[in-house]
């Protein structure tokens, strides 16, 4: 899945790959913040062992998800109960592509199918918005691509 902004890649990715210990937020772990335990303020970032890897745990909880982030690459990776991957390219002049690639569910998920697509496709959504409205776009709502595979 996919998504354009109308902004050059490196400021996107700027705002796309922000992941520093601390509380998860629009400026902190973007690809999280909608979660709703994020949204509470409980799900912070802590340092990893190596350069670019973090974990964020939710306060009360033994969950937690290890994220890398890859400058290089502009890319942000998450592993919890999915394995995802956000990417940011330039799409065109001025024009970015956030793309949103799953690569593993583990098993005993209990979400549909047309539930994780719902709520991934949501996430995807409000990180556009975000991203736009922080760069200073036009408030309209952001060109979404809807791909099934890439």
């Amino acid at each position: 899945m996919a998504g354009t902004v109308d902004a050059p890649a490196d400021a996107v990715a700027d705002l796309l790959l922000a992941v520093k210990p601390g509380r998860v937020g629009d400026d902190n772990l973007l690809v999280l913040a909608g979660m709703s335990a994020a949204r509470r303020g409980a799900m912070t970032v802590l340092a990893g062992d190596l350069t670019g890897s973090y974990r964020a745990v939710v306060a009360g909880t033994d969950g937690q998800v290890d994220i890398a982030v890859d400058p290089g690459l502009r890319a942000v990776a998450v592993q919890s109960w999915y394995g995802g991957v956000h990417t940011v390219t330039s799409a065109a002049d001025g024009i970015s592509r956030v793309s949103h690639r799953v690569h593993t569910v583990l098993p005993g998920h209990d979400s549909t199918h047309a539930d994780m697509e719902s709520r991934l496709w949501s996430g995807l959504e409000r990180v556009l918005r975000v991203i736009g409205d922080r760069l200073g776009r036009p408030t309209g709502d952001p060109v979404i691509v809807r791909a099934t595979s890439h």
